[in-house]
């Protein structure tokens, strides 16, 4: 019963975590919970340490980056369009996403020797195309911003 009481007191918000250009770098599912009734700002300084736990972006940037409480578009509150590592976000998470990737291209055409550049690009671009598109999903798939999304995505890959 005790477990249940507890369950019933803690709370699930979505924080958007932000760098200094004000895009979305991630959205975290935060729990919080307890006898006093939870602050955004608790939240939201919870989410920060998430990102640096997370190691979404250098160090150096992490006095940059921002929150905001999540507008979810209804349903269920749970994080949409990014199932992807938080570490993914990082240049180390880039380069073991899209080695992993090379590697299972490389696996499903019979492991032919010689071919390591041409599999690593196709797993690069396949996960930038990815991450650019979950970027765009994040702010509600707007019309006029696709293209944008390709940009920073590929301008953060060449940084």
């Amino acid at each position: 019963m005790a477990a249940y009481q507890r369950e019933k007191t803690m709370t699930e918000r979505l924080v958007d975590v932000l760098d200094s250009r004000k895009t979305v770098v991630h959205t975290f599912p935060i729990t919080l919970g307890g006898p006093d009734a939870s602050t955004a700002a608790q939240y939201e300084d919870k989410a920060l340490q998430a990102a640096a736990y997370a190691q979404i972006v250098p160090n150096d940037d992490l006095h940059g980056l921002t929150t905001r409480m999540h507008v979810s578009r209804g349903g269920a509150l749970a994080p949409y369009g990014d199932d992807r590592d938080g570490m993914s976000q990082t240049k180390q998470g880039l380069e073991q996403a899209v080695r992993e990737s090379a590697y299972l291209l490389w696996q499903g055409d019979g492991c032919p020797e010689g071919r390591a550049d041409e599999y690593w690009q196709r797993a690069d671009e396949q996960h930038l195309r990815e991450r650019a598109y979950f970027l765009w999903q994040q702010e509600g798939c707007p019309e006029d911003r696709a293209d944008e999304h390709w940009r920073l995505t590929r301008q953060f890959q060449a940084e």
